[in-house]
């Protein structure tokens, strides 16, 4: 139970009291159920920014002493929420209680007593054609309510939704919707793109699970969730600035002249001359985003970004337009529109030189020399990423070596220019015409094909650049292994764009946080308390329930992001911290569950089950967890310390798992190529690569791990079956 919840008994209880005796009640007007349920009804709003209401949504009271239920999307990530129930009290919000991003779905703690609940349903008793009634604040018409019928139930994005015959708008989100009982079925999720009489809900049930166990984080700690670190970044004149995989991600509009934002480093400002340079990729190229140098803070500063696909050079010395001058702008066919594109700028005494993806592009003579800070800049409402952002004395552009390129433009078997269509070459071709137009399509779609298979083969290297560096890093003794950096490049798998250097900063700024909330020399019970209090009270990670087999779920950045894992994706960042405070855990793969073993300087070991919220679990429990999913008692063997080589195979088995069920054969290759690479003895893994290489067309790949296993001749595998397979692949195709 919640320690925050005042209650004696279960959220769930409290929530569920008026839904006894369900037979017993009869259905009432639209208009007496409205009555009955608008105290009960709940405005949610969340600021931008610019401390002006960026979203509205709905709610309801789940439980008298402070629950609300809504959507995970209408509080977003990172944001103040206010809450205004029909009488019109506003109530500060304490702590998000529960959180399920795959069910959309949020619980809100506030801080009051004696609300009145509504009571709860059972979503799956629902009849196709059953009246209900939709409660909540459509575009902004506070407390509002229209009916309708379940007209079916559909998987949407893999969710199982109520649908109705209801209009639903921007603003129902959250809402409750009743059955004619006044029992709450659903939660309003989305309105219909196709129609505008058609909506769905989320079934209850769902809501339940949560309330019977939450994963409260306290607002403090909330609106944290995805900002940027205040040692490494400054965000100035608004503007949603975030951080994900890695990346620094913004939205939303400035409050600056022409919609701008900065974010600026927090470090020193640099000692002249040096470089600074970011990868941006704009969603938009009507919009603006890049590098900004020289600034004092706040309106004045130097900057250097793509506009309308061009690079510009500006000078904003204060904060309207007749401060701003465009000192140059040049369009380059170097720039690579919707694509991430590396800016560069040298900072002189009494110049700058701008370049794009390596190729200079602006050179320009400057007054006075730029003194100040550097960081980012977003204009107007542009969506942005940015990524390896640097700051030097020289940064060195990376380049493709020429011998590489020729290496390339072999394998293409000609050399094409990038430039303009030669008009010699048109007036060649226009006699022959139809015929030569009809050759140079033919000839586009080989290219196309040609360039497929080169997006794929970058795909293959950068997928054998992951598997050279875990073989890199398991050249050490296991001990010296670096198993955060280790699943970080397991998770490159699936993400080139990863910031591995990054997320190895970001989990070293964690357990320093929690370094300095302990006392100096702190015993082991009072770290491992520390550990508990920040990883599960303050910064709410939890197993994830409503969408357990999610790959992001098996993704450690993503996790660190989100708060939400696996077991034993939660039980590695979970270690990795308390390794760095200095406590000595263990993984242990039982059957069917990751937990993770403490084993204290003095005293007895605990079993910790990071995914059930730090729940020490008796020898007695994990016997019977063992059970339930064996049918035996556990081994002795089943109860040892896994080796981080085996932490990252069974983390990789899971992935396996996910991409067979969804039959993902491509995926499957990559994850059997990891395993290969840690284990290359797991002789049934290669058996099932060799099967998945046939499949898909790659014969020599299948024969060369059928030849291996056959030279292997290992126990457990049908040899015969084994040899017939390798007999079949040498027969001629059709």
């Amino acid at each position: 139970m919640d320690p925050g919840n005042a209650s004696d008994k279960p959220a769930s209880a409290i929530a569920s009291e008026g839904a006894k005796a369900e037979d017993s009640l009869k259905e009432e007007s639209v208009e007496r159920l409205f009555e009955r349920a608008r105290p009960s009804l709940a405005v949610i709003t969340v600021p931008g920014r610019d401390g002006r209401q960026q979203g509205l949504g709905s709610g309801f009271v789940v439980a008298a002493d402070g629950l609300i239920a809504t959507n995970m999307h209408v509080i977003g990530q990172g944001r103040p929420i206010a809450v205004q129930m029909a009488d019109g009290k506003r109530y500060n919000v304490t702590s998000v209680h529960a959180s399920d991003q795959f069910l959309d779905l949020a619980i809100l703690r506030v801080d009051a007593d004696g609300l009145s609940p509504l009571p709860l349903g059972d979503s799956e008793s629902l009849k196709q054609g059953q009246g209900v009634v939709a409660l909540g604040n459509p575009q902004g018409l506070r407390h509002s309510v229209v009916s309708g019928v379940v007209s079916g139930r559909r998987e949407i994005e893999e969710r199982s939704m109520i649908q109705l015959a209801i209009p639903l708008e921007p603003g129902n989100s959250g809402g409750p919707l009743l059955d004619r009982q006044g029992r709450v079925r659903g939660i309003l999720t989305m309105k219909s793109a196709v129609t505008a009489n058609l909506g769905f809900a989320v079934g209850i049930n769902e809501l339940k699970s949560l309330l019977t166990k939450p994963n409260p984080v306290p607002i403090e700690n909330w609106i944290k969730h995805g900002s940027l670190d205040p040692h490494e970044w400054q965000t100035v004149l608004g503007a949603n600035w975030r951080k994900r995989a890695g990346r620094i991600v913004v939205d939303g509009e400035g409050a600056g002249f022409g919609g701008r934002a900065l974010c600026l480093s927090a470090d020193d400002p640099p000692k002249l001359p040096y470089e600074l340079a970011v990868s941006v990729r704009l969603d938009d190229e009507t919009g603006a985003a890049g590098l900004v140098f020289g600034s004092d803070g706040g309106d004045q500063h130097y900057g250097f970004y793509p506009t309308a696909g061009a690079p510009r050079l500006t000078h904003f010395e204060g904060p309207d337009v007749l401060s701003w001058k465009i000192l140059a702008q040049r369009a380059t066919s170097h720039y690579q529109k919707g694509e991430w594109n590396r800016l560069k700028v040298r900072v002189e005494e009494n110049r700058v030189i701008c370049s794009v993806n390596g190729h200079t592009v602006i050179t320009q003579a400057l007054d006075a020399p730029p003194t100040g800070r550097v960081g980012l800049a977003k204009f107007r409402d542009t969506q942005a990423e940015f990524k390896n952002f640097q700051i030097g004395k020289t940064i060195v552009d990376p380049t493709i070596p020429p011998d590489l390129t020729a290496q390339i433009e072999k394998i293409l078997g000609a050399k094409l220019s990038q430039e303009g269509l030669p008009a010699e070459l048109i007036e060649q071709l226009t006699p022959s015409s139809p015929t030569s137009a009809l050759a140079l399509a033919e000839k586009a779609r080989e290219l196309e094909q040609q360039a497929e298979r080169l997006r794929k083969l970058a795909v293959a290297v950068r997928q054998s650049q992951v598997r050279a560096e875990l073989t890199r890093l398991f050249t050490e003794s296991e001990d010296r292994v670096d198993l955060w950096t280790a699943a970080l490049w397991l998770a490159r798998l699936d993400n080139d764009e990863i910031d591995v250097d990054a997320y190895r900063r970001q989990l070293d700024r964690m357990a320093a946080d929690i370094s300095a909330s302990l006392e100096p020399n702190a015993a082991e019970p009072a770290k491992l308390a520390g550990l508990d209090k920040f990883f599960f009270q303050q910064s709410g990670f939890h197993g994830s329930r409503g969408d357990y087999y999610n790959r992001s779920n098996s993704y450690v950045n993503e996790v660190l992001d989100d708060r939400e894992g696996l077991p034993i994706t939660l039980s590695l960042i979970y270690m990795e911290l308390g390794r760095r405070l200095g406590l000595n855990f263990e993984g242990v793969g039982l059957p069917g569950h990751f937990v993770v073993r403490f084993r204290p300087a003095e005293g007895d070991a605990r079993v910790i089950d990071v995914f059930e919220g730090g729940r020490t679990l008796s020898a007695d429990e994990v016997v019977k967890r063992v059970r339930e999913a064996t049918g035996s008692a556990p081994t002795e063997e089943q109860q040892q310390a896994m080796t981080k080589r085996a932490i990252l195979v069974r983390m990789l088995k899971n992935l396996l798992g996910a991409a067979r069920n969804n039959s993902d054969e491509g995926a499957m290759l990559r994850y059997l190529d990891a395993v290969l690479t840690l284990t290359p003895e797991a002789h049934q893994d290669r058996w099932l690569r060799g099967i998945a290489r046939w499949r898909s067309g790659d014969k020599r790949g299948a024969k060369e791990d059928a030849d291996r296993l056959l030279e292997a001749q290992p126990a457990g595998l049908d040899l015969e079956q084994l040899q017939d397979f390798r007999a079949m692949l040498e027969r001629p195709e059709d």
